[in-house]
Formats: structure tokens, sequence, C-alpha cells
């Protein structure tokens, strides 16, 4: 259980923080870009959360928003804390395979219902749409941190595969929010020149 008395304590006054196995590392450091970037993503699902939408979808974000929580506990967890397979204990949380099929099964159910594409898209639509479309662009900015991080440590590759297919399920659903894509507004090729 997380129990927070006092929330600042100076400790990261020189340019550091803590990780989970209580070594420090800076705070430009690629593991806390990419820490930051996951903070960011799950703050952008949170403006989507309090869009007018209906409650399933509200709530498939709010367990994504948990999810993402989970992530960043991950990634403060260097892997020297955990199996080589990245396998999650009582002391260590990691994403698990469960989770990103939960998010696989999730895309279905929308894909199922939407208009097929013939063309790219536009991010806006509904409020609620233009909301998710902004989450799946930080997803995908947070994406890229992670695999910037995995490219010098090691990372959960359920992690990876986790924030992967959530852009594909923010895609997917703001696509849902748009009237099951009736409202997605078409990119049309070179309309301005």
């Amino acid at each position: 259980m997380v129990k927070l008395n006092k929330i600042y304590t100076r400790t990261g006054d020189d340019g550091t923080t803590g990780l989970v196995d209580g070594s420090r590392c800076a705070k430009h450091a690629a593991r806390m870009e990419a820490i930051g970037a996951v903070d960011e993503a799950n703050s952008a699902i949170g403006l989507a959360v309090v869009a007018p939408m209906a409650e399933p979808h509200r709530a498939l974000l709010l367990r994504v928003q948990n999810d993402l929580f989970d992530l960043g506990a991950d990634l403060a967890t260097p892997a020297a804390c955990a199996d080589e397979d990245f396998a999650p204990s009582d002391m260590v949380l990691r994403i698990v395979p469960g989770q990103t099929a939960a998010i696989e099964q999730a895309i279905d159910g929308f894909t199922a219902a939407l208009a097929p594409l013939t063309s790219f898209i536009l991010p806006g639509g509904t409020e609620a749409a233009a909301r998710v479309h902004v989450a799946r662009a930080a997803v995908r900015r947070a994406e890229r941190t992670m695999t910037a991080l995995a490219a010098q440590a090691p990372v959960n590759p359920a992690a990876l595969g986790y924030i992967n297919r959530l852009s594909d399920l923010l895609f997917v659903m703001a696509r849902a929010l748009n009237g099951n894509g009736a409202g997605d507004i078409l990119w049309t090729p070179g309309a301005n020149r």
C-alpha cells in the first residue's frame, strides 16, 4: 500500500530521483523520460475521461489509467530487481500479458462496429474523440521514450507490447466516439495546394 505523508522530501534537489530498488538516477535519464512520458499520457487520458462519453468508454479509460500507473512502477523498477523474464512478484509490479490481451479484446470490440477507413483521418470530431486523439499522440510519445530506454537498458517486453497496443486502442476508441467512424474527419491529400 502506498502511503504519502509528505509531498516534498528535498532528496531530488540534486537532480536525481529514487527508483523502486532504492537506487537513484538523474531526472533527465532515459528511464525518467519514459516514466514522465507515461505520466503525461495518463494525464491526457484523464482529460479525455471528463469529456462527455458513454460509461463503458469512460470505465475502459479509467482501467487504462490504472494500468499506466502499473507501467510507471514497472519502468521505475530496474531489471536487476526482477527475474530475467520480468516476472512480477509480491515485491515487484510488472505489466503482464493479460493487460495487453484485455486491450486487444477492446480493440476487436470497437473494430467490429467501425465503418471501414477509406482515408487517413484527422484528429478531431467530437470533443471526446479529439481528447482521445490527444491521448493517443501522448501514448505514441511514451512508446518512443520507452523504446529509447530499451536501447540502453532491459525493459519488460510486456510493457512495450502494452504501450504499443494502447495507442491502437485509443485510435479505434476515438473513431467509436465519432459515431463509429461516421463523424471522422477525412484527410484530403494536397487539398490546400
